[in-house]
């Protein structure tokens, strides 16, 4: 199973607490064309700009102890990332084969591993910004935000693309993020069946897996 890439923009999300959101497919496999007539959505383009730059501003806060840089980016986290929908997503066709109490062990190590990713990487922040550049409508409610992070000790412009949708009470949520060309939920949906699939669907060798990895992050450290 590879380790997350980039966490600082999977959980600007990391990623990213509301109710999953029905009759959307959450963290489908986004496949787009862009074009200079392509409806974009301004209030999308806000919230990614306005989030993404404010968890920027957590990590890069050097007046904040770890301890409190922790705390403050995990209440990040759940404010603007639909993370149980994100949680039954990454166990693709597994997820209606476990058990509940299964389900409840998985979702604490699943948000513990990504915790201990992030985590390592508190102090590695040295002012980037992140600069929103477009956004393509795939249906109401469902916008692909295309950004650019720069600035700090990034030499080039880094491309981030965020999935955002709006639940029904009109607040938005991110559920993806493509760095690097890469869908961060759906390679983390296609490591995890990988391993489950590998484990005959036996959920507890992934769990002890992902514990397994938290500690090795933590010692990373």
């Amino acid at each position: 199973m590879r380790r997350p890439a980039l966490l600082s923009a999977r959980l600007l999300l990391a990623s990213l607490i509301a109710a999953p959101m029905a009759a959307m497919p959450v963290c489908a496999p986004v496949a787009f064309a862009q074009s200079a007539r392509a409806e974009r959505d301004a209030a999308a383009e806000g919230f990614v700009s306005v989030e993404a730059n404010r968890a920027l501003q957590i990590l890069g806060d050097r007046n904040l102890s770890v301890e409190a840089k922790k705390k403050a980016f995990r209440t990040f986290v759940d404010e603007i990332a639909d993370v149980p929908a994100i949680t039954g997503y990454v166990l693709g066709k597994y997820r209606r084969s476990v058990t509940d109490d299964q389900y409840r062990e998985f979702s604490v190590a699943f948000r513990e591993f990504a915790n201990s990713v992030y985590e390592t990487r508190l102090n590695t922040y040295k002012g980037e910004v992140l600069k929103v550049t477009s956004s393509i409508v795939r249906r109401p409610g469902d916008v692909i935000v295309t950004s650019e992070v720069v600035g700090g000790q990034t030499k080039q412009p880094i491309k981030v693309l965020w999935r955002a949708l709006k639940n029904s009470e009109g607040r938005w949520h991110a559920v993806d993020v493509q760095v690097e060309g890469v869908w961060l939920a759906v390679t983390e949906q296609q490591d995890f069946v990988s391993t489950l699939d590998n484990a005959h669907g036996d959920i507890s060798v992934l769990i002890a897996q992902l514990k397994g990895d938290k500690k090795d992050a933590v010692k990373a450290r």
